[in-house]
């Protein structure tokens, strides 16, 4: 399989992540030699609505561990609710396009962030195809081409979702995420690419926790922050001789985050990883006889709610099999 392989799958959610996040993270990748998928949201940001998750189970201690409004800011906070979201496709196609003319590869995160993170699970065939169709057909008047790949808001899907890449042709996606243990650590060690049942499209599932998921927890007697957070990364990348899908933020690794993300790019080449777009985890993977799951809902340390998670626990796959 030669050298191990990084992917830096980078999820752009809100309207000052793509105007001010985006062009810091390529000047960073660029300077380090690295490849990386930038997955754009594509319509209005309504980043405000999210505070409709005020009851969720988790949702405070996330906010407050992560800072939320010293990384997204006040004025993103009010998107969709005191202020009309920006149109991020419209007002910023040309930050876009100056992530393709610098090499890396762009793919599609969403529409509308927050309506897809917080509704596409319940959501029917009609819905769902025409909100997938509609960042699409943005996708290929900003690019002049169609999206060779996309990755979940929020790593929030359903069925018909799955079967929309395969009706766009779509080879391969990130869409979920690979179980994990309170420390981040991959609770299955062979845990890497696979395909949802019925769907030829490859997942290539984030193998990692994010910043935002460990910022402020106590793992192994420390509380993780800005100091320590990537030293803890790179434990868990260390010595390993497997493909790792780390998912990074426009808004966290982009800004205030930088030093951090500085800090596991340097690291991560020191420990012989090659850092690479999904386009190459694709290569690597796509003749292989790889494992089919059915669709299955799990958590994930340090985020609140249920995501896709693959494979999925033993309870899911006996469920599925009776």
């Amino acid at each position: 399989m030669g050298e191990p392989q990084l992917v830096l799958k980078i999820d752009v959610d809100t309207y000052r992540g793509t105007r001010e996040g985006v062009p810091n993270l390529v000047r960073m990748l660029s300077a380090h030699g690295a490849g990386a998928t930038f997955l754009f949201s594509l319509g209005p940001d309504h980043t405000g609505w999210a505070m409709r998750r005020v009851f969720r189970p988790g949702f405070f201690s996330k906010v407050s561990r992560t800072s939320v409004l010293e990384h997204y800011g006040l004025k993103t906070l009010l998107y969709g609710t005191l202020l009309p979201g920006p149109d991020i496709g419209v007002r910023c196609a040309a930050e876009m396009r100056a992530v393709a003319q610098a090499g890396f590869e762009c793919g599609i995160h969403t529409w509308d962030h927050v309506q897809w993170h917080d509704s596409v699970r319940t959501r029917g065939a009609e819905w769902t195809s025409a909100a997938m169709r509609k960042a699409a057909r943005r996708f290929s008047s900003v690019f002049g081409t169609s999206a060779p790949t996309h990755g979940a808001a929020g790593w929030q899907m359903n069925a018909h979702a799955f079967a929309e890449h395969d009706a766009a042709g779509r080879n391969y996606a990130s869409d979920g995420r690979a179980p994990l243990a309170e420390d981040g650590a991959l609770r299955d060690a062979h845990a890497g690419p696979y395909r949802i049942s019925g769907s030829r499209c490859i997942q290539l599932p984030t193998t990692l926790p994010t910043l935002d998921e460990l910022l402020g927890r106590e793992i192994g007697g420390r509380v993780l922050d800005a100091g320590n957070i990537a030293a803890h990364i790179l434990s868990l990348t260390a010595g390993a001789a497997r493909d790792h899908v780390y998912t990074l933020h426009a808004e966290l690794e982009g800004q205030k985050l930088a030093p951090v993300f500085e800090q596991l790019l340097a690291g991560w080449k020191a420990q012989g990883y090659r850092l690479v777009p999904m386009a190459a985890a694709y290569e690597r993977v796509k003749l292989l006889d790889l494992p089919v799951y059915p669709i299955a809902w799990g958590e994930v340390p340090g985020r609140s709610g249920e995501l896709i998670v693959g494979p999925p626990c033993a309870t899911a796959l006996a469920s599925h099999a009776a």
